[in-house]
Formats: C-alpha cells, structure tokens, sequence
C-alpha cells in the first residue's frame, strides 16, 4: 500500500504576537515537519514563524494605498494573492484563522482558481470573528456566507461552537478542536 502524498496547505492567520497567529505558527511548523509544504499567506511573516526551516514558505501581500479609497484594502489584495499561490504552487488546502477577512478572501480565491483545481478552504474560528464581528450587521452576513461555503468549519471550543450556530445561524458541521492540534 502506498504512503498518502504530502499535502500542500496556504495558511493564513494575523501575523502578532496573539493566540491564533502563535497556534497557526505552531501548526505550520508541525505539519512541515511531518513532510507537508506550508504555505504561508498574510501581510507580514508571522511573528513565531521561523525565518528558515524546510517546506516553510512565507509570501507576502502588498497592500496598496489608494487615494481613491479612505482605508487601504486588505480582503482582495489577499485574496488575490492566495489564488496566485494556489495556482502556481497547486495548494490542496488552503487553511485560514479567522472569517475576516480570511475566509471571505479564501472563498474568492477559490472562486477565481481553475475549474478542477480549486483548493479545500478551511476555516478555524477563535472567538471574535463570531461573538464581536458576528453580531455586527456590517460583517455577520459576509461571515455566514463564508462558513457556509467552507469545506470545513472549526472551533477551539464548544462555546463557540454553540455561539457560531446561535449568533450567525450556520447549518454547515463545526468541528471542535481544542487547542487545535496534538
């Protein structure tokens, strides 16, 4: 019997010094380890990422500011820049901490990948995505939207599991891992 192929995961989490860019980190750092290629996709190197080690990858996204705009965009120059990934590195998975912008641009990117190779989009839910920004009318909709149309919903909880289902009204699974590995 064959050993199953080493997946090629784009993961995206914010790059500070908080819980959920430290565990996508530690997350990356052992699926590299275990033989996957990590891809990893954000605004700047995330802070416990190490700057070399083996099938770890950082690509940056370039945010322009445009006078025509009031605040600069982050959403679409991501989503862009997961797709262009994607594409040129034939990702499997692509593996986003936090609905916003994260998953939005996930769902994007897959949208604008070739037909037959458009990557898995995992979401990871750690809190404020669902219990601040879900309640907001501004964000809540965009939010559903984009864990509907995930292949797969987590949570580091089972409150926020409930709190998931209770705010935004999502039917798809949400799978509960605590701390999220091992």
């Amino acid at each position: 019997m064959n050993a199953p192929r080493p997946l090629k995961l784009g993961l995206t989490c914010y790059p500070s010094v908080g819980g959920s860019g430290i565990l996508a980190s530690a997350l990356g750092e052992e699926l590299a380890r275990r033989g996957h290629e990590v891809h990893f996709i954000s605004y700047e190197r995330p802070f416990r990422l190490p700057a070399q080690a083996p099938r770890l990858h950082f690509h940056p996204v370039v945010i322009n500011d445009y006078e025509l705009f009031k605040y600069p965009d982050y959403t679409l120059p991501l989503s862009v820049k997961m797709a262009e990934v994607a594409r040129d590195c034939a990702l499997d998975v692509l593996h986003v901490h936090y609905a916003v912008p994260h998953a939005t641009a996930a769902i994007l990117a897959r949208a604008m990948s070739a037909a037959g190779r458009e990557p898995r989009v995992v979401t990871t839910l750690h809190g404020t995505d669902t219990t601040l920004l879900g309640r907001d009318p501004g964000y809540g909709p965009a939010i559903r939207h984009a864990l509907q149309r995930s292949d797969a919903v987590t949570t580091v909880s089972g409150w926020l599991r409930e709190e998931t289902r209770r705010l935004l009204q999502v039917e798809c699974p949400i799978d509960v891992i605590h701390n999220f590995f091992e």
